[in-house]
């Protein structure tokens, strides 16, 4: 018979929970107002450049709208209302998105982000590249002593007078001549 009221139970208090609906705001944005208008949709970043300032949450797609806030001092970027990050306000690139209807102010846009960490190097790594002790002297030149070029003139030992080209024609003609009466001899 317990088993049979904790069921009873159970089904009771499913039946007294609430159906209704949640309501939603869905009206237009009063001012001017942004439309992504980019098919790769727009990055939203915490300041006017995409180098200086870090993309903060989702970005925004295509037909997307947001409450146009501001401009930057040059143009190029948009400030919007965009909840849930500091402050409320994020920057899209300004070719990025249409602007519909209305005049912005300027607004300057907020300092640069320091970074978090300085990059370091591990102490080991340093420790095992250190130059330790003192540093040894380079090895001096020495200039190597006068090259002696040789001298080359003519020095004819042969006769005089009688070009040396002549005599080696001449012992070569003998040398083809006695090959080939030797040639000729053994047949």
């Amino acid at each position: 018979m317990t088993g049979y009221l904790s069921s009873i139970r159970l089904m009771q208090v499913f039946a007294q929970q609430p159906t209704g609906s949640v309501p939603t705001v869905t009206g237009t944005p009063a001012g001017p107002f942004i439309t992504v208008v980019n098919p790769d949709g727009a990055n939203v970043r915490s300041g006017p450049s995409s180098v200086y300032y870090e993309k903060i949450g989702p970005s925004l797609i295509e037909g997307e709208t947001a409450p146009a806030l501001g401009r930057s001092p040059g143009g190029d970027w948009i400030q919007i209302y965009y909840p849930g990050v500091p402050g409320n306000v994020g920057w899209v690139y300004a070719p990025l998105v249409i602007l519909s209807p209305g005049f912005l102010p300027i607004v300057e846009p907020p300092p640069t982000s320091t970074p978090m960490v300085t990059p370091a190097i591990d102490p080991t790594l340093l420790a095992a590249f250190a130059a330790t002790g003192n540093p040894t002297p380079l090895p001096t030149f020495t200039a190597p002593p006068p090259l002696e070029i040789p001298q080359y003139g003519s020095n004819n030992t042969g006769l005089p007078g009688f070009p040396m080209g002549l005599v080696i024609l001449g012992l070569a003609f003998l040398g083809i001549f006695g090959g080939a009466i030797s040639y000729l001899r053994r047949r």
